[in-house]
């Protein structure tokens, strides 16, 4: 199963942001055990870099923090066609866009967000962390 994890659900683990923190960091612990194989696009990780920092106050902290995120999963490019693909996307945000075109070209089987109805009309199927971690403990998925 690859999922690409959204940069919210990956802040809400690495800043401990109630109530979500939880089922976040859940789904570090499936990525860790390699229950899943999870991703982040490179887009992504500039911006969770910049809320780390600004949440620790502390940037060698946040390199440590985004080193053992990069360990954990893996980071898929963007390139120029997926951000001119994202132009003409059915999603209406633009950065949601360019993340719904990249797992679309790495195959990626769900998008993994708290944003499920912005990606609602993408081609890859999103769903809410608490939805997967319930699928995959059921063995729906």
């Amino acid at each position: 199963m690859k999922v690409l994890i959204d940069t919210n659900v990956i802040v809400d683990a690495l800043t401990s942001r109630n109530p979500w923190k939880e089922s976040a960091e859940q789904l570090f612990l499936m990525a860790a055990n390699r229950i899943m194989d999870a991703y982040i696009t490179a887009s992504s990780a500039t911006d969770i870099y910049y809320l780390v920092r600004k949440y620790l106050h502390n940037a060698e902290q946040a390199k440590q923090v985004m080193g053992k995120l990069y360990s954990l999963m893996g980071i898929l490019t963007v390139s120029r066609d997926e951000c001119m693909d994202a132009l003409a996307s059915a999603v209406s945000d633009y950065e949601d866009a360019v993340i719904e075109r990249t797992a679309a070209k790495a195959k990626i089987d769900y998008i993994i967000t708290r944003n499920v109805k912005d990606y609602q009309n993408g081609l890859v199927k999103t769903i809410l962390p608490n939805d997967f971690i319930v699928l995959m403990e059921d063995g729906s998925l």
